[in-house]
């Protein structure tokens, strides 16, 4: 049972179908633990924001067992919009730094990918350090065209998904995948 309810993570829900309809993408940087009260901040000022969020589920001391819903990306947001909707965001006391996205495609294709890998409801893992690896596309099941780097990690073969722009991501096993190389 989650301690809280998951809250919005996608405003609007539409808005990984076509990322760069809305306007231009910006990183928000918050300040420590604020991301999920800046979220709910662009939500009631109706600003497009992807910020992922996935479930954790672990046992409590007295064995119960419990999740938790966790940013992807800690202290980050994605706002999409016009250089009003920016400046509402970082008014809101929740930004520590507001980031340029140098390529605004390569943001969006990451993000629509993470998306994806999320919305499974397999079993997630953040991803702070990424390896260099094998690059593949999953041929059929939940992910089918799913493009991501193929490593080991614990005994585990692992399809990681990544933005770019962070060196950041998640990965799911990929044990009785289907798969193929990519160039």
């Amino acid at each position: 049972m989650p301690l809280l309810s998951k809250e919005p993570d996608l405003y609007p829900r539409e808005l990984l179908t076509d990322p760069l309809k809305n306007g231009q993408w910006w990183a928000m940087y918050t300040l420590a633990r604020r991301d999920k009260e800046l979220m709910r901040r662009l939500l009631a000022k109706q600003i497009a924001f992807y910020a992922p969020v996935f479930e954790q589920s672990y046992r409590s001391p007295s064995g119960r067992r419990r999740s938790s819903f966790l940013p992807l990306f800690p202290n980050y947001v994605f706002v999409c919009g016009q250089e009003l909707d920016r400046y509402q965001a970082v008014a809101t006391g929740c930004v520590s730094r507001c980031i340029d996205i140098p390529d605004q495609h390569a943001l969006a294709r990451d993000l629509q990918n993470i998306h994806q890998l999320l919305s499974t409801g397999l079993d997630v893992t953040a991803e702070s350090k990424l390896h260099p690896s094998q690059i593949v596309r999953v041929k059929n099941g939940p992910l089918a065209g799913q493009i991501g780097q193929v490593a080991e990690k614990r005994g585990q073969k692992r399809l990681f998904v990544t933005v770019n722009f962070l060196q950041q991501g998640a990965s799911i096993d990929i044990e009785g995948f289907d798969l193929e190389p990519w160039t």
